[in-house]
């Protein structure tokens, strides 16, 4: 079911949605502000639409080399529980759901995310630095999946725990914090550990980090749970992993915490992440990483992406043909796929 409200918003293009979230993210409350643009990342408009105007979806993802669980349309309750303002999700989606069907059409796109953000802020009597990332979040939603299926999932949220039960301004601090280490924790150098807290879309948990260790390493030591039960692509640890040497796009990231204690991006990881179409932001500490190649000098809070793919070539074209470089077993199993995908040839 489309309609003129929803006909607008599908004129919007990528660009002009990250830059409405780039406009509104002085109103986005901290806790959530990295967590929206991870999010943006995580579903991309442009891929949303590569695929929907193939002939042969299943075979346009083979092209990408995409692997994982990709797309928000059976993940319309539940795709944004990373995000503090997922526990407001019933009211943004009563709101878009009823201008949806009365509203003939919008103006600016940050305008609309504002009048949504307004609606449900006064309806979950909160804050509306709370509300407006799940309300930008909502609305591209509804422009992924339609009007019918925004509608049918029932808006049932999880009850946080952990971190994400505390206030906003707390789970800012606890992100912030690193661990301890010792009373005699200032002499130590190599030997300091830290942590890595992670949310996967169906699992979470915490992993230690040495000093400047990759994350990608410390996830592949942590051994507690049968990661690959969870998600086929956790060969080892909850961090999916591949190659370890910047050619799969596999174990990609969004940091929500603790981006300035992680290394610069190598001009190898700036290359790879275009050529995979991740989009990663051209700032000197980014919020979306590879793991195999960000080591971390203090505790890290991650959002771990459900999905991989080399799509720059063909979607993005921001790239020219090159060729990745997979240097594992299993990675060169990829070669021929992966090099299929960034040439831009079917």
């Amino acid at each position: 079911m489309s309609n003129a409200f929803i006909g607008a918003l599908e004129k919007k293009t990528e660009s002009e949605w990250l830059s409405a979230i780039g406009s509104l993210l002085p109103e986005i409350h901290e806790v959530d502000r990295n967590a929206v643009q991870i999010w943006f990342r995580f579903y991309p408009l442009d891929l949303v639409n590569y695929l929907e105007s193939s002939e042969n979806v299943e075979e346009a993802m083979k092209g990408l080399a995409m692997d994982g669980d990709f797309g928000v349309v059976d993940k319309i309750d539940t795709s944004h529980r990373f995000l503090y303002g997922h526990r407001y999700w019933p009211q943004v989606k009563e709101v878009i759901s009823k201008r949806a069907e009365t509203i003939d059409g919008i103006g600016e796109l940050v305008a609309e995310i504002k009048t949504v953000t307004h609606l449900a802020a006064i309806k979950a009597k909160t804050a509306e630095p709370l509300i407006t990332a799940i309300a930008a979040i909502g609305v591209m939603t509804l422009v992924q999946v339609g009007l019918d299926e925004f509608k049918k999932a029932p808006g049932i949220t999880e009850r946080p725990q952990g971190i994400m039960a505390k206030s906003p301004e707390a789970i800012v601090a606890e992100r912030a914090k690193d661990d301890s280490q010792g009373l005699f924790g200032f002499l130590k150098t190599i030997d300091k550990k830290f942590s890595v807290a992670f949310k996967a879309y169906s699992f979470d948990g915490t992993f230690p980090i040495i000093n400047d260790e990759e994350i990608a390493s410390a996830s592949q030591k942590d051994r507690t749970r049968d990661w690959q039960s969870l998600d086929y692509r956790c060969w080892e640890g909850p961090v999916p992993i591949e190659c370890t040497s910047a050619s799969c796009g596999t174990c990609w990231v969004g940091v929500v915490g603790g981006q300035e204690k992680l290394s610069d991006p190598s001009p190898r990881e700036r290359r790879a992440m275009k050529i995979f179409g991740y989009n990663q932001p051209e700032t000197e500490k980014p919020f979306l990483r590879l793991a195999c190649q960000a080591r971390a000098s203090g505790n890290v809070h991650l959002v771990i992406a459900p999905w991989n793919a080399v799509f720059g070539k063909k979607v993005r074209g921001n790239v020219e043909e090159v060729e990745l470089e997979p240097v594992t077993t299993s990675a060169k199993a990829l070669r021929e796929t992966i090099t299929t995908a960034v040439s831009g040839k079917e």
